[in-house]
């Protein structure tokens, strides 16, 4: 009751590889080429129309062909005989279209699909192009609004508590030029702000008697000197204190040196850190990032605004460029990572001291000769060694000069005495 239609499409591997260097003749073996009327699934026997006697195999060998492409149609019988055979005779002249005429069709649908393709990708890229152009005119228009806004809030003259206006230099000037001066002048005092320490002198008078000044003031930066930040993500932001602190600040503190904090950090951040670091007061001052100097992205310490003098000035720093405006006071460290097995601040402690305990004139000369050294602090250990050798064996010396004086002394006078 079924009628099955088979279509066998074959090629050997001469014509696969004429066919296989195009798209399109690639699509045209997808094609359904025919539909055969003469079958005899019995016998394992394909043949055409006799008109075109192009292929009869008794046996379907596929292991000697390179292709096989078989097509199965299922199709219900129709009561009315004519139009199974109107259906015969339209698959028999399908079935002799030429080849030529299918890779054609099979080239122009592709050609087709594809200039639909580039057609939808246009018009996608002219609506990406206008919804760009509406957003940067919104964000231009936002811009524009914003700029004016600020250009009046910036230009507009004073008022003082009954809202009149407080008369300035720019008073008598014409409207809009008064008003772009103004906005320049406070734009202008905003970088000021930004650029330049806080004041002018940033920290108090040298105290006069009955208070004790220290003769030396020692500047410090805090992070990656004295602490070092570490994040976690149970605790968040934490400050590690370095080993040896306690130690540093209470040998080098009051009466040899002042100590101030001149840090990068903000105020809040600086405060509770410090107040915990120093419970002991050692430190007598703290200048924060608002202290400094913003120069080339990076906030550098003037150590000129401290209001001390130069040659008893010490500033302890890892970055080189935070003390560039004065080098000659700067005694460079290596940035502390958070190592527990660092003990440079008690070496540092014992340079400090010596220099403040033999009463250096000026510091810059001593801090000069050390920094030409890869390890400035090793090489002062290595001199204090070779000094106190020295000095020891000079009061050796001494002591056994003493008591060869004395023998010789007490042999004399005995010789008197004998006399």
């Amino acid at each position: 009751f079924l009628r099955w239609n088979f279509t066998l499409f074959i090629l050997d591997d001469s014509n696969m590889a004429a066919l296989s260097h195009t798209c399109a003749l690639r699509n045209a073996l997808r094609i359904l080429v025919s539909k055969s009327p003469n079958r005899d699934l019995l016998n394992n026997k394909w043949t055409t129309t006799p008109q075109r006697n192009i292929l009869h195999h008794r046996k379907c060998q596929v292991s000697r062909l390179s292709t096989c492409h078989v097509s199965l149609a299922e199709q219900k019988p129709t009561s009315n005989s004519a139009s199974g055979v109107g259906s015969d005779a339209t698959s028999s002249s399908a079935s002799t279209l030429p080849l030529s005429v299918l890779l054609k069709q099979a080239e122009e649908k592709v050609k087709e699909k594809q200039e639909d393709d580039e057609q939808r990708k246009k018009e996608r890229k002219e609506k990406f192009a206008r919804y760009q152009k509406w957003a940067m005119g919104i964000t231009g228009a936002m811009l524009g609004g914003a700029a004016l806004l600020t250009f009046y809030e910036l230009g507009q003259p004073k008022l003082d508590e009954h809202g009149k206006q407080i008369p300035d230099e720019f008073s008598d000037q014409f409207i809009l030029t008064a008003y772009v001066q103004r906005a320049y002048k406070e734009v202008k005092e905003y970088r000021t702000m930004i650029v330049e320490p806080s004041a002018e002198k940033l920290l108090p008078d040298p105290l006069t008697e009955p208070y004790y000044q220290p003769p030396y003031t020692l500047v410090l930066e805090m992070t990656n000197v004295l602490v070092h930040p570490e994040w976690t993500y149970s605790n968040g932001w934490r400050f590690k204190k370095r080993p040896g602190v306690d130690y540093f600040l209470q040998q080098v503190g009051p009466p040899l040196f002042e100590i101030v904090i001149y840090t990068s950090e903000q105020g809040f951040t600086g405060y509770p850190l410090i107040d915990n670091l120093d419970p002991n007061g050692y430190i007598m001052y703290r200048l924060f990032r608002d202290a400094t100097k913003y120069m080339n992205g990076h906030h550098v310490k003037d150590l000129s605004c401290l209001n001390r003098d130069m040659s008893k000035v010490i500033f302890v720093d890892w970055n080189t460029k935070s003390f560039s405006l004065q080098p000659q006071n700067a005694f460079g460290l290596k940035k502390w990572e958070g190592s527990d097995d660092d003990r440079v601040l008690v070496d540092l402690a014992d340079f400090l001291r010596t220099i403040a305990v033999s009463g250096v004139e000026d510091v810059r000369p001593v801090l000069d000769h050390y920094k030409q050294f890869d390890d400035p602090l090793g090489t002062f250990k290595t001199n204090q060694a070779r000094l106190q050798a020295e000095q020891e064996r000079a009061v050796q010396q001494a002591t056994e000069g003493s008591a060869k004086a004395g023998s010789l002394a007490g042999s004399w006078t005995q010789r008197l005495r004998g006399r």
